[in-house]
């Protein structure tokens, strides 16, 4: 069963897409004929070496010795070469462009306007990497920071890459344990950090929080400090150095380092509970081409575009939307709350700045339908081409909010991939219609499939998403994991040699993806596999519920199905109301969805990058110990949930 078609794209919509440009060449090239997009795929996964030269091509990647081969095996995983004897660099490619058009606009919750043109943007670059030089950074080290979402850390991670460098960035709202976790174990010479930010119109003292974070890194050789609120003190730290000083004036050139296509460029962190953070480390060539591939073709991304995305520095989707800078688009930059000091804020930002494509997360878009925001009243948004929404499944409510209330001619992109592999599985496509509830379809050149527990291939049913063969930004390793031995737990344990993803999915007919969340956090009542998506789906339209969050508790052997809910202001927790919940979900689902138990609680656990912990409150309702509670927002709302049956 496929969603209510809610946009189908023009046919001139169709004829100036990136898409359908690239399409029509490789089609030409290997005399495929006239073919859609699912035949187009199903080449892309059967020629593997062939399409990702394609991509390869068509995006333009420089480097300066070129391959002996794509891939060496496609069906190895983990252990696939790609482009085996090519140099390149990361930041080479994405500083392509110099000259005067905007490379980055930035905007403050507190009203700071900064503009910086390409050229600018490779001045900056040359001198912050040449102060990185002179401090003896060289290739392969490792430069962390704790910064907002702004310019300083872009210029900052491009000069690091130009160098060799491997960049890895935690926002500076996390918690002394949780970036002290992450940056431990990856050992950094230098850190990059704000003196403060502001949310929600209230000042935080950042440096306060780094004496207790550099008591932990011993390998850290220098603080670098940015003056971003004005209560920088250079002495709050030991071997502080001021951010300009590490940009002062030289006549040192930009050079770019010339390296393999797997040198790390970047390192990431999961953020799950049961254990340290795993540090996944990224390849140069890897994240630009996949980057490229879907930035381009599948987000119809174009030379001088705005191009805006809702993130902190301690989020992938600030990695995958910095790589726009190599086609060319300008970076929307925001720091701050989205909703400060009103909902529509980012909306008349969008409108200001004429953005084409505005990428944020269900939650939000879910968001301003309840605060009551109706966008198309705010503006025609007549530059605004993509939305894109990530994080969390969107809602089939949601979609039909962006069309009825925001624009109707737009490409609404939920997407779908993940820190593990920094890109996309699903998204969206600007040949495709845009279905209710669904994702367009299946990235080029990515092997996915959904298999059940024996894995055996489904459709239209719900099963584990797979990916069968190997794709460019697979992560080349786990930080200090020597032989593997984690990296292949984390991903190859349940299919031998087929990634594991760890969500739940049903790829429909039609070629429309639907997401139920996190395969770990399903619910099993009586055997019965339950997506946890479909029940949020469900209760989270209600009028009284704010937030929820639903997992399960082990009795007498079996799993029942508990919801906790928070409701909105002026609301209360009555028999009705519970009554109504149950009838809603067992009219919205299946009588087997219906929660055992329901009770109110006054917060919901997520993580630092916004996600919903059904794991976390699932090990506390057990009387089981929740590990790394450092990459929890708010560690201390899960001592709600032990409450709750600590008292029954």
């Amino acid at each position: 069963m496929t969603g209510r078609i809610l946009w189908n794209p023009r046919k001139e919509w169709i004829a100036n897409s990136r898409m359908h440009a690239f399409m029509t060449g490789v089609c030409s090239a290997y005399g495929l004929g006239n073919i859609d997009y699912q035949e187009f795929h199903k080449w892309s996964v059967e020629y593997i070496p062939e399409f990702w030269k394609e991509v390869w091509d068509f995006c333009g990647i420089i480097h300066s010795e070129g391959y002996h081969r794509v891939v060496d095996d496609a069906a190895k995983m983990p252990g696939a070469v790609w482009f085996e004897g090519v140099k390149l660099n990361f930041a080479g490619n994405l500083l392509r462009r110099n000259d005067d058009a905007p490379a980055l606009i930035f905007r403050g919750e507190t009203l700071v306007k900064k503009v910086i043109t390409y050229s600018q943007l490779h001045e900056e670059v040359r001198k912050v990497a040449a102060g990185m030089k002179r401090l003896g950074l060289q290739k392969g080290d490792r430069i962390a920071a704790i910064m907002p979402n702004m310019p300083e850390t872009v210029i900052a991670m491009l000069a690091a890459a130009s160098l060799g460098a491997i960049w890895s960035s935690a926002s500076p709202d996390f918690g002394i344990k949780a970036i002290s976790d992450r940056f431990a174990q990856i050992e950094p010479r230098i850190i990059i950090a704000t003196d403060g930010y502001y949310y929600k119109g209230k000042y935080f003292n950042v440096q306060e929080k780094l004496r207790g974070i550099i008591c932990d890194l011993p390998s850290v050789e220098r603080m670098v400090i940015v003056d971003y609120t004005g209560h920088r003190d250079l002495n709050a730290c030991s071997n502080t150095m001021s951010w300009e000083e590490l940009a002062s004036p030289c006549d040192d050139p930009l050079i770019f380092e010339q390296l393999p296509f797997d040198h790390p460029v970047y390192i990431l962190y999961s953020s799950g509970t049961t254990g340290l953070p795993k540090s996944i480390v990224h390849s140069a060539g890897g994240t630009l081409i996949q980057h490229l591939k879907e930035l381009e073709l599948h987000c119809n991304i174009r030379k001088d575009d705005k191009v805006f995305y809702f993130t902190t520095c301690g989020w992938m989707m600030w990695n995958w939307f910095v790589s726009s800078l190599a086609i060319g688009a300008t970076l929307v930059l925001y720091d701050g709350n989205p909703f400060y000091p009103t909902p529509d804020i980012l909306l008349r930002m969008a409108d200001e700045l004429d953005i084409s494509f505005f990428g944020t997360s269900a939650k939000y878009i879910a968001s301003l339908e309840s605060e009551g925001v109706v966008p198309d009243r705010i503006s025609s948004f007549p530059h605004l081409r993509v939305i894109a929404s990530t994080g969390s499944p969107l809602s089939e409510e949601s979609f039909e909010f962006v069309y009825r209330d925001w624009k109707k001619d737009v490409q609404l992109s939920s997407i779908s991939g993940g820190t593990d592999i920094i890109s996309c599985f699903f998204l969206g496509n600007p040949l495709l219609p845009v279905r209710s509830g669904e994702i367009q379809g299946i990235g080029l050149g990515m092997d996915v499939d959904c298999f059940d527990g024996e894995g055996k291939p489904l459709r239209g049913e719900k099963g584990e998403l797979v990916c069968k063969s190997a794709f460019p930004s697979m992560p080349v390793s786990f930080w200090n994991d020597p032989g593997d031995i984690q990296f292949r737990e984390a991903y190859f344990n349940v299919y031998p040699g087929v990634w594991r993803h760890g969500d739940y999915i049903s790829i429909h007919s039609g070629g429309g993806v639907t997401i139920y969340g996190r395969s770990d956090a399903t619910l099993n009542p009586q055997g019965v596999r339950i997506g946890t998506a479909e029940i949020y789906r469900v209760v989270e339209s209600m009028p009284e519920i704010e937030d929820s969050i639903v997992t399960g508790k082990i009795e007498q052997g079996d799993e029942m199905v508990v919801l906790f809910v928070r409701l909105k202001e002026g609301f209360l927790f009555t028999p009705e109301l519970e009554k109504s919940i149950r009838g809603n979900i067992r009219n919205g689902c299946s009588p087997r969805h219906v929660p055992s138990v329901i009770r109110e609680v006054s917060e919901i656990p997520y993580t630092l990058n916004g996600k919903k912990v059904e794991i976390a409150v699932k090990q506390a309702i057990n009387g089981e110990e929740v590990k790394n509670t450092g990459s929890l927002a708010n560690p201390q709302s899960l001592d709600i949930y032990r409450q709750i049956f600590d008292n029954q």
